[in-house]
């Protein structure tokens, strides 16, 4: 009887030690490229085509919003581009099925049953579009001031800003409001959520290697890199990104990752993406998701880092230099709006509600706008944005 105690001993720490292995860290099971590069058959079977042709369009169009010489139906037509339309420079863009407007707001985790949201969303961006044309374009020559659209120089002969009545830039605005609304909300809450990478027959056919039709990679795989192409699809190889590649997230990501406060934070998000496409190689669920959640943090951090740099940079130059504040006020109202598609890691829910974004925005545009604006009240959004993130406003501004 001894004995066999003894042997069910036994049997029993070996049982314990097993299934403490199993509880283990399994990012260990998977191993990371040197870079982003996979392959199968001997090809590539990395895919983002469609992010590179929508950040293109975006860059295309935000040159576009700054031509006075434009109509609506022209900056509307680059918005909501239709194949074979004329409506840019780069007939590969115009041979295109894709158009920005169709991914705006238009993800699944946040805007599959919320219609109605992503609606207003899409038609604030068309707001901004008709605003540029009819309030700001017929008062190109016009000096502005508090209550008149025109322009504005930057002291000692710098640039022009061109602003609406309030002192808003329409064109900042919509350029880093499509940071949050088609780049962030894309990556973060569509391509990387389970309901996408795992929808219908996905994990199985991940699970056994069943390849797209005439490709080279499972549908998993190309969901991952479709989100991965969101940040780094204009880079001129995007396999072993430098940043700065656009006008968009990359070189926004660039310009947080050179502050000293948080370098490292684009090589944690590279990072993460390649463990996590390495992950659904090695079939291991539990590493690619949590390499997700590793990206929503960092790159919703990112982006309230920098919306709390814009409003502190205003706030140097309000009332001394109004066109240098306006324009980086312009820019810090573009990055409040796209607080609304950020994550928190492990949720399905953003840092900050459409509620809570509309209502920094209402501080800002109180009255006569950036013309009627405090320091006492730029200092309390930037307060309220850092307070949900691990940095200070001294460390963002």
């Amino acid at each position: 009887m001894k004995k066999i105690n003894l042997i069910l001993f036994a049997i029993g720490i070996t049982l314990f030690v097993s299934c403490d292995s199993d509880d283990d860290p399994v990012d260990n099971l998977v191993t990371a490229p040197t870079t982003y590069a996979f392959e199968r058959n001997g090809n590539s079977s990395v895919s983002f085509g469609g992010q590179t042709t929508r950040i293109q369009m975006a860059n295309e169009l935000g040159s576009a919003l700054k031509d006075n010489s434009k109509t609506e139906m022209q900056l509307d037509a680059m918005f909501d581009h239709t194949m074979g339309e004329n409506n840019f420079s780069n007939p590969d863009l115009n041979a295109a099925n894709k158009s920005i407007r169709s991914k705006v707001a238009a993800s699944k985790d946040f805007f599959a049953s919320n219609s109605t949201g992503a609606t207003a969303i899409k038609n604030q961006f068309d707001y901004w579009i008709e605003s540029q044309v009819d309030d700001v374009f017929p008062y190109w020559d016009v000096d502005a001031e508090a209550g008149v659209a025109g322009q504005l120089q930057e002291a000692g002969g710098g640039s022009i800003r061109y602003i609406n009545d309030k002192g808003l830039e329409y064109n900042q605005a919509f350029a880093k409001s499509l940071i949050g609304a088609l780049m962030a909300d894309q990556m973060l809450n569509n391509y990387l959520s389970p309901a996408v990478l795992d929808a219908g027959d996905n994990r199985a056919n991940n699970d056994n290697d069943v390849l797209e039709a005439d490709k080279d990679y499972t549908l998993m795989e190309h969901k991952w890199d479709e989100a991965y192409g969101y940040l780094y699809g204009n880079e001129d190889n995007p396999a072993v990104p430098v940043l700065g590649a656009d006008s968009f997230l990359n070189k926004y990501l660039k310009k947080v990752d050179d502050d000293t406060d948080f370098t490292g934070i684009a090589a944690d998000i590279y990072n993460a993406f390649k463990l996590g496409r390495a992950a659904i190689v090695a079939k291991n669920y539990t590493v690619r998701d949590e390499q997700a959640n590793i990206i929503r943090e960092k790159v919703s951090t990112a982006i309230a880092i920098r919306t709390v740099f814009y409003l502190q940079a205003g706030k140097t130059t309000l009332g001394t230099d109004n066109a240098s504040a306006f324009h980086d006020l312009s820019e810090g109202y573009g990055f409040i709006f796209s607080l609304q598609f950020t994550r928190k890691p492990g949720t399905n829910e953003p840092y900050f509600t459409k509620q809570e974004v509309d209502g920094f925005l209402d501080q800002l545009m109180v009255e006569d706008g950036f013309w009627d604006l405090t320091p006492a009240t730029l200092d309390e959004i930037s307060n309220a944005i850092a307070s949900k993130f691990d940095f200070t406003v001294e460390q963002a501004k």
